[in-house]
């Protein structure tokens, strides 16, 4: 028995592993007691299932074969007619067989076994002795000595005699398994049965033990402290229960003196937060301000900044169309270097002022069905889609996510855009749009199969104004992805190039969703499939058609 001062000294862990231990003690005896029940239930069950009655049924078979065997000689003898020896030689095949599956049954009792060889050697001398020799004079003269005839029938009468004392062992051995597998399954189910009552009453009493020496003081201790965190501070902590339990109840109430002290340290705090949080209202008010001249700046160069261009575009174009025919090709083509530029120009302000209104204008967050939002840029795009010859794989049906149906537009313009204008030249254009659950919402990807984007450049192309090409080569300003990577942050998510993927350009981005998705997207995709469309890059027009929102490239162009 363990004394009261080795209790006393147990910790809330040493309880616990006390219980635990007592416990799994219990649930191991309780479980060999099961294995052993269980386990002597299923051999005698197989024992009376596998061997004892399908021995019982063979020997019953053999005993019909022989029974055959008799009748077949019997009605030859009688008749001298051939088809009554059919039953004999199938009997003799049964037999056999019969013999051999109940020796394989009570291979090991030997008693049973000798029983059987005697049989089988008995019925084997009547065959040898009898039965084969009487056919043959039967066949041969037609007569067989009446003294032969009774001889065979008192061999097979002892044959038949052996064969009903086997046959009731073996219903006696069946039956006496019978009584013994009930019995143990009797014993089985009262083990069980005392197992249940055992367990509620052993985890009864294991929880009446551990509320008295664990949770009773630590209800103790926690109705004490909070009455000291109401105010009450001369309130004594007890020191009761495990050893640990009255250490923290001793450090606690030493804890005690010190709280008049932080409690002037706390009102000090409180006026420091005070101070930060007006100089907080401060900076805020300024924020404010900046941004108001940040929209004056914004209308300043989404209107004054932009005429000047429109005049110099307007008149270039009224130059070469006045004085087209004096002009020479050089002249033409200065003017047309003139136009470009300012239609460059143009669209690299527009980009700037959409860039920049990113997350700060543009921020009505509202659930948007992105599956309407990819259908209408499609839409818009229907023209460099057709002429390009390019084909869509989309998923069947595309999520719900929170946020601005704006820019969520934009996203899929311009990656859809990046992803046609940057087509191999050697095949049509193929894009792939894939979406499935992810942790924290939906991942999106748009891959192609154009020129791609070389690994080392996968986190060049997000950096604003970055391009991997000439303009010679490929149009746009080096905003697109940028953009792109801020609408995706300003929703919450992340954008980045797949540089494992090979054939092509593939960008992945998340989005948050509603809810958390709980199931996978409909089966009518193929890994992200779906209907076909395309998409071409943007070209560069006059100033006063250029296009609303200008697609991207993989260099971060905006087209």
């Amino acid at each position: 028995m363990i004394d009261a001062s080795r209790l006393r000294r147990l910790t809330v862990h040493g309880w616990f592993l006390v219980m635990i231990a007592a416990f799994t003690v219990l649930v191991a005896v309780c479980a060999v007691m099961g294995a052993v029940m269980i386990e002597r239930t299923s051999s005698l069950s197989d024992e009376l299932t596998t061997r004892i009655s399908p021995a019982a049924i063979e020997a019953s078979q053999m005993q019909k074969a022989l029974i055959d065997q008799e009748t077949g000689v019997r009605g030859f003898l009688l008749t001298g007619r051939q088809e009554f020896l059919q039953p004999y030689a199938e009997g003799v095949a049964a037999e056999q067989l019969s013999s051999a599956q109940v020796a394989a049954h009570v291979g090991d009792r030997p008693d049973l076994l000798a029983e059987l060889n005697a049989i089988s050697d008995k019925a084997a001398a009547w065959r040898r002795d009898y039965a084969e020799p009487m056919t043959a004079e039967r066949r041969d003269d037609g007569s067989v000595p009446g003294v032969t005839v009774e001889a065979g029938k008192q061999a097979f009468d002892e044959i038949r005699t052996m064969l009903e004392r086997q046959n009731g062992r073996l219903a006696q051995l069946r039956e006496s398994s019978r009584v013994e597998l009930f019995r143990a399954e009797q014993l089985r189910n009262w083990a069980f049965l005392a197992m249940l009552v055992l367990f509620p009453l052993a985890m009864v009493g294991m929880a009446v033990l551990l509320r008295r020496a664990v949770v009773r003081p630590l209800d103790q201790l926690r109705m004490a402290s909070r009455e000291i965190a109401a105010g009450d501070f001369e309130h004594a902590i007890p020191a009761r229960g495990p050893a640990d339990i009255r250490e923290v109840a001793e450090d606690v109430d030493l804890m005690r003196v010190r709280i008049v002290q932080a409690l002037g340290d706390s009102h000090r705090q409180q006026v420091l937060l005070r101070e930060q949080a007006a100089d907080l209202d401060a900076q805020a008010v300024e924020l404010r301000r900046s941004n108001a001249e940040l929209e004056q700046f914004a209308y300043v160069a989404s209107h004054d900044l932009q005429e000047p261009l429109r005049k110099v575009a307007t008149f270039c174009q009224l130059l070469e169309k006045r004085y087209g025919e004096v002009l020479d090709e050089r002249g033409k083509q200065y003017i047309r270097f003139a136009v470009d530029g300012a239609t460059r120009m143009q669209v690299l302000i527009n980009d700037l002022l959409r860039f920049s209104r990113v997350g700060r204008v543009y921020d009505d967050r509202e659930p948007v069905e992105l599956e309407e939002t990819l259908d209408k840029v499609i839409d818009d795009l229907s023209a460099p889609i057709e002429e390009s010859g390019a084909r869509f794989e989309r998923p069947g049906k595309l999520p719900t996510v929170v946020g601005d149906p704006t820019m969520l537009r934009l996203l899929w313009q311009n990656l859809i855009s990046n992803a046609i204008k940057f087509r191999d030249p050697a095949r049509e254009p193929l894009i792939r749009i894939g979406c499935e659950p992810g942790v924290d919402g939906w991942d999106f990807s748009v891959a192609d199969n154009g020129i791609g984007v070389e690994p080392e450049f996968a986190d060049k192309i997000f950096v604003i104004f970055q391009r991997l090409h000439s303009r010679e080569q490929y149009s746009g300003t080096g905003i697109g992805l940028a953009m792109c990577k801020k609408i995706v942050e300003n929703h919450g998510g992340r954008i980045w190039l797949d540089t494992g993927y090979t054939g092509g350009a593939r960008l992945c981005f998340t989005l948050p969703a509603t809810t958390l998705p709980a199931t996978t997207l409909p089966a009518t995709t193929q890994s992200a499939t779906t209907q076909s469309a395309t998409t071409q890059p943007a070209t560069t027009q006059p100033v006063s058609t250029l296009p609303a929102d200008p697609g991207i490239d993989h260099e971060g162009n905006s087209s």
